[in-house]
């Protein structure tokens, strides 16, 4: 038998079976779980920055929203209650996996939001998120979810 002709297909064979066995291991929940406790990550971190103690929102914040942010249609103070609020509440909900779908959109919103009116040129970081968040949308939170346990979709 001509080594040539068998190296290949022992090789798609392999490559096969590690692929089958990856698709086992990370099974939807398993992405929808990382997914959540990802994005809720880095959510959650950004609204930490706005706030001093539980939920006090600094001067700074204000400041950041009044000149930096400049979101057109919302003032600036009801923004920063608004986006800082949000990042803490959504976040929280991905992590327990509770109306994750709903979470998931908020934060997608807020995303695009951001992507269009205060930083566009950092699409690519906003496109991993968008891409984590419609990952959520689509699929859920997973077997480790609230949502799971009390029958929500």
């Amino acid at each position: 038998m001509d080594i040539s002709q068998t190296t290949p297909h022992c090789s798609r064979s392999l490559y096969n079976r590690m692929a089958d066995a990856a698709q086992r291991l990370l099974d939807d929940s398993v992405l929808s779980l990382v997914a959540r406790l990802a994005i809720a990550g880095v959510f959650f971190l950004s609204g930490r920055t706005k706030v001093e103690g539980l939920l006090t929102l600094t001067p700074g914040t204000f400041e950041l929203f009044r000149s930096e942010y400049m979101l057109p249609l919302v003032p600036p103070h009801l923004a920063a209650y608004l986006a800082t609020y949000a990042e803490h509440l959504f976040p929280l909900l991905l992590v327990l996996g509770l109306f994750t779908r709903g979470a998931a959109l908020a934060l997608l919103g807020m995303t695009l939001v951001i992507e269009i009116f205060v930083y566009p040129d950092t699409w690519p970081t906003h496109l991993t998120w968008a891409g984590l968040l419609l990952l959520l949308i689509a699929r859920g939170g997973g077997r480790w979810s609230l949502d799971r346990l009390l029958r929500i979709r």
